[in-house]
């Protein structure tokens, strides 16, 4: 690579106009986004019995069963409101409670779940899971607080890190995942359990971890290289570290779809939450961060060392005397 002029990319290289089409993804941004808040405003999280509360029954058949009979059979229990699906296989049936029965324990309504299911020799219970209304409205409190003190966080530290137009870039990228990955189980309605909560905390560590990567890039390139425009710089950044993002997110989705086909049904919720983060962090720290930090009005004076005054002199760092960065 050259540092005079404004050649950018070795020949051989990768020279991917990334930022050319920035607007064209950013609409597409806008379109999904609008999506996921339609979804989540219309259909609304499906929320598992850890946030609603209510008593959780997992039973196994030894032939598929009609879950219309199921339900007809709760309702003759008395749990008209009972949630009847299959979990994983034809076979196995998943009962959610809700907590309008919560006078009675967990193992007394099992008990009443399995009289009106035919008995231990027609069904086996295999689970049973009990939240209080109270416990489940504090963890749904909880865990929205969590996610919103780790965005200020994260935007208080790249703020310190970085500049003040970054922060904004990748707390807008962060909101971004967060978003598209709530919509998504809103409209595909998934159930939104703790376990899932957990992967959209960790959606966000990912994400920032691959924008705080190309935030790094960016700084040095702008301090490294006369002569380019920002969108020039931005671009060149993305490319170099293009091979290490691929590499990053290609072998994490390789666990991830591992989880998704082998770790059964009480990991599907997590796993899907996870393969989509990393989809759209990928993305988003490619197009919504790095675009977002060029409309911000970012420049080669905002990353600039400071210099300071020795004597007659000042000494500080020559954009033309230090070498650029290897590539990636």
């Amino acid at each position: 690579m050259r540092a005079t002029g404004i050649q950018l990319v070795d020949p051989g290289k990768l020279n991917i106009d990334f930022m050319g089409q920035r607007r064209v993804a950013m609409t597409i941004t806008v379109i999904l986004l609008v999506l996921s808040l339609v979804g989540l405003a219309v259909r609304g999280l499906n929320f598992g019995i850890d946030f609603t509360g209510g008593v959780l029954v997992e039973v196994g058949y030894e032939q598929a069963p009609s879950l219309q009979d199921v339900r007809g059979q709760m309702s003759e229990a008395g749990f008209e409101n009972a949630l009847v699906q299959n979990f994983g296989s034809p076979r196995e049936v998943l009962i959610r409670i809700p907590p309008e029965h919560e006078d009675e324990g967990g193992e007394q309504i099992s008990t009443m779940v399995l009289a009106a299911l035919g008995g231990p020799d027609v069904v086996e219970v295999r689970r049973v899971e009990f939240v209080g209304p109270q416990v489940g409205e504090e963890l749904r409190e909880q865990g929205g607080l969590a996610v919103l003190f780790a965005l200020l966080g994260i935007m208080i530290y790249v703020a310190a890190r970085f500049e003040w137009r970054f922060a904004l870039g990748s707390a807008g990228a962060l909101v971004h995942d967060v978003v598209l990955v709530l919509g998504a189980f809103a409209w595909l309605q998934l159930s939104f359990d703790l376990a899932v909560l957990a992967a959209v905390l960790a959606v966000i560590g990912y994400s920032l971890n691959d924008t705080i990567v190309v935030y790094d890039r960016i700084r040095e390139n702008f301090v490294n290289i006369r002569k380019a425009t920002p969108v020039k710089t931005v671009n060149l950044s993305v490319n170099q570290m293009l091979s290490r993002t691929i590499v990053t997110s290609g072998t994490t989705l390789l666990v991830l779809l591992s989880l998704y086909l082998l770790g059964g049904e009480v990991m599907r919720g997590f796993s899907v939450a996870l393969i989509l983060g990393v989809v759209v962090g990928t993305y988003s720290s490619i197009y919504v961060a790095s675009t977002l930090a060029i409309a911000l009005g970012i420049s080669k004076r905002d990353v600039m060392p400071r210099q300071v005054d020795k004597g007659e002199g000042k000494t500080g760092v020559d954009d033309e005397s230090v070498p650029p960065p290897p590539a990636a």
